[in-house]
């Protein structure tokens, strides 16, 4: 942890040295504002945008019997989700930003999300409870340095790029190479493991397996948000960010160590953007570190089962890592992957019941049917357990979302296929989805199972 907070350190002090650097010189960029807000340089200095978005899901009965509290069911059933939020952003200095989103969620997952490791729908993940609910999702300071690119101004180079309006962006410019600064409440998957064709359970696919690396297991209360401190640093191709973050004081709780004296999650990843046959691309490296008094699976080995409980251990760690690919392949066609590892020797906190994770799929853009704006995706995801959590789930005992009876093992397997048709010019999307589930909650004496979703998605 010293190792940690001197790097920490280190480079907000790098940021505090640069930032007697400007910003690209104004008088390089000749561009109309872009939204009411923004003056005739294209500087926005506040802006408000929302989405809202439904979501209908429908399973039909399949083979197994419900055995345990904490299985997905076997009957026919239906359940909604709803979620809006408004995006408020202000700009109060030079490269200083602060952003505020109330949120406001309703409804539950297919059998409230028990019974696959990986849920069928995303958007559960920032529901903490079926009653309608408001809350303060983010918010959070953010505070840019520019790094001067000293050849890039002596050839005469432009060294930013311009932003548009969206939420949680201020139109501007960015600096290509900068050093940044992230405080306050946020979601970590805001900054980590991006992947622009798998990441957004409200515009694209809709299992946890496709949101993020399904093996990480992600600090965060029961609606995904977190208290964090993270530094960013890109420099030409190569971005590099590490922070630490809050960890909830129980698994799966709404309440945050805010004060990390006892727990507390320390992630970093390291980027780079490539090339492919100049078609561009991203690879990623993640890594975390999460320590908190948890329950170890060695210490389940003389439990009665079926158990809810393991002995808590002050101080326990789990750590795991993760590697995340997108390269473009044509004009239309995008391809991605993750792969995802944990130790799998600690119970899961806060994300989901995997160890280790492999997904990879194609996405589509509307272009070569004249629709542009449509979104076609197809993806495959394997979830599979260490050796001592598969024997404690074996045994009967329970998990976050998973396990209570004795079972055999087999890893669970998802396929997901869906199509976003946006009909009007206006920003409104509809959408449907087919995902079969094979041994939901590594269960193969149970399904497949078969889930079928409606999306509304509209933003402004």
């Amino acid at each position: 942890m010293k190792l940690l907070a001197t790097l920490l350190l280190a480079v907000t002090s790098t940021g505090i040295y640069a930032q007697q650097y400007d910003f690209t010189r104004k008088d390089n960029h000749i561009v109309e504002a872009t939204t009411d807000n923004a003056n005739a340089s294209g500087i926005e200095w506040f802006n408000i945008r929302a989405q809202a978005t439904y979501v209908y899901q429908y399973k039909p009965a399949f083979k197994g019997v419900l055995d345990s509290a904490y299985q997905l069911s076997h009957n026919e059933e239906d359940q909604n989700t709803l979620s809006a939020t408004l995006y408020a952003g202000l700009r109060l200095w030079k490269g200083a930003e602060v952003y505020a989103n109330p949120e406001l969620t309703s409804g539950m997952g297919l059998s409230n999300d028990l019974g696959m490791a990986t849920p069928g729908n995303g958007e559960t993940f920032h529901i903490s409870r079926p009653q309608l609910t408001v809350f303060l999702a983010r918010a959070y300071f953010r505070q840019t340095f520019a790094l001067r690119n000293k050849r890039a101004r002596k050839n005469g180079y432009v060294n930013s790029t311009q932003l548009s309006s969206l939420p949680n962006q201020l139109a501007g410019y960015e600096p290509k190479d900068y050093l940044r600064i992230y405080a306050g409440k946020l979601s970590l998957t805001d900054l980590f493991d991006r992947n622009d064709f798998a990441n957004s359970p409200r515009k694209q696919f809709m299992n946890y397996a496709f949101m993020n690396n399904s093996a990480w297991d992600i600090a965060a209360d029961t609606r995904g948000y977190t208290y964090n401190f993270t530094t960013e640093l890109q420099l030409g191709k190569m971005n590099y960010k590490i922070g630490v973050a809050a960890l909830p004081t129980t698994a799966n709780g709404n309440e945050l160590d805010a004060g990390f004296s006892e727990s507390l999650s320390a992630v970093a990843e390291v980027s780079r953007r490539i090339t492919i046959k100049k078609r561009p691309g991203i690879i990623k490296l993640l890594g975390y570190y999460n320590t908190a008094t948890m329950s170890t699976y060695e210490d389940a080995a003389n439990l009665v089962y079926p158990s809810t409980s393991i002995a808590l251990t002050p101080y326990a760690a789990k750590y795991g890592f993760g590697l995340n690919m997108q390269q473009e392949l044509s004009n239309t066609f995008a391809a991605f992957i993750r792969i995802g590892w944990n130790d799998g020797k600690t119970q899961t906190w806060s994300f989901t019941e995997v160890d280790q994770a492999a997904s990879l799929g194609l996405s589509a853009n509307g272009t070569k049917w004249k629709r542009p704006h449509d979104n076609l995706g197809i993806a495959i995801a394997v979830n599979a357990l260490s050796a001592n959590h598969k024997d404690y789930i074996t045994k009967g005992g329970y998990g976050l979302n998973i396990g209570g009876s004795k079972q055999s093992y087999t890893p669970e397997m998802i396929g997901e296929l869906y199509y976003s048709l946006r009909p009007l010019k206006s920003a409104l999307w509809f959408s449907g989805s087919y995902q079969l589930c094979m041994n939901p909650g590594y269960n193969s004496d149970r399904g497949p199972a078969h889930i079928f979703s409606l999306r509304v998605h509209a933003t402004l």
